[in-house]
């Protein structure tokens, strides 16, 4: 069963890479319009996979990832965050609510505080990715969301995000990133080791400077896919987003990252999915097949 509200998804789910403890926070739910989501992809294949409400959005999860690396607690994307008004929470679909959000109840339930954070790894910079950077108090003031964290971003990008036309605007909300301070931002290239057993990698497509996440540990490892993959629907290689300002990229970025993934048995986990965290790919099948894992 597809999960409708933000209340239908456990809070958090953990396991272990390696000897890294790991965390997926369901920081809530988005509805997307599905035929953005699927792209070329005709209705009739994709409504058989996350089936559209009355206004054809589909609903998405908001799924950040926490790792305890041995020198850091890391926390890979931050959500839609509480800033937003009551008109982008409707068209959009935001189902967040918390204390500010949900990202921060699930950090509380895993025994952390949002000032526990030291490192935070931003995908890309779309609003449903680092909308949860920042957060709007009662005096309406911007604040930091993760006081003592820095932020880590391609530097390909912050540039990006920062040289807006009609066909990007809408995706990159300047209050996500801009009201923190310089000092807080790693603004790196290619990739790059964040720390002890987490490695971010540049993956292009649905942007030119996006980037995944790897979790590594005793001969096991993880891949936080973000918005290259962001649910097991997109595993087919031509299943893209219309939202991909480089769709065939992203076709060169997925046929290189799943197919290592399969050779190398990684762990996936989807940003997006609605129903499926996480799963490794069938070795023995000859397409991208997910061989599901109990949650």
């Amino acid at each position: 069963m597809i999960a409708q509200r933000a209340a239908d998804l456990p809070l958090v789910r953990s396991r272990r890479v390696g000897s890294l403890p790991v965390h997926v926070l369901e920081a809530g739910l988005q509805r997307l319009d599905g035929g953005a989501m699927f792209g070329v992809v005709p209705k009739p294949l994709w409504e058989r996979r996350i089936p559209p409400d009355e206004r054809n959005r589909i609903p998405l999860a908001l799924r950040c990832l926490l790792v305890e690396a041995p020198g850091a607690l890391v926390l890979v994307d931050t959500g839609i965050g509480n800033k937003e008004d009551e008109k982008f929470r409707d068209i959009y679909g935001v189902d967040n609510a918390g204390l500010p959000t949900r990202l921060e109840d699930g950090l509380r339930a895993v025994g952390f505080a949002p000032e526990s954070v030291d490192i935070v790894v931003n995908t890309h910079l779309h609003f449903d990715h680092a909308g949860g950077n920042t957060w709007r108090a009662e005096h309406s003031e911007l604040l930091p969301s993760f006081s003592r964290a820095r932020h880590y971003v391609q530097r390909g990008e912050w540039d990006f995000a920062h040289r807006l036309n009609e066909r990007t605007q809408a995706s990159y909300l300047p209050d996500n990133f801009d009201p923190l301070e310089a000092e807080r931002w790693a603004l790196v290239e290619g990739e790059v080791l964040v720390t002890e057993g987490v490695r971010a990698f540049p993956t292009p497509g649905h942007t030119p400077h996006h980037q995944s996440v790897l979790v590594a540990s005793d001969g096991e490892a993880a891949c936080y896919l973000a918005d290259i993959c962001p649910t097991s629907a997109h595993l087919p290689l031509p299943w893209i987003m219309g939202y991909d300002v480089e769709p065939l990229v992203t076709l060169e970025t997925k046929r290189r990252v799943l197919g290592r993934a399969r050779r190398e048995d990684w762990l996936l986990i989807f940003e997006h999915d609605p129903e499926v965290p996480w799963g490794r790919l069938d070795p023995e099948s000859d397409r991208y097949q997910l061989r599901a894992e109990e949650a």
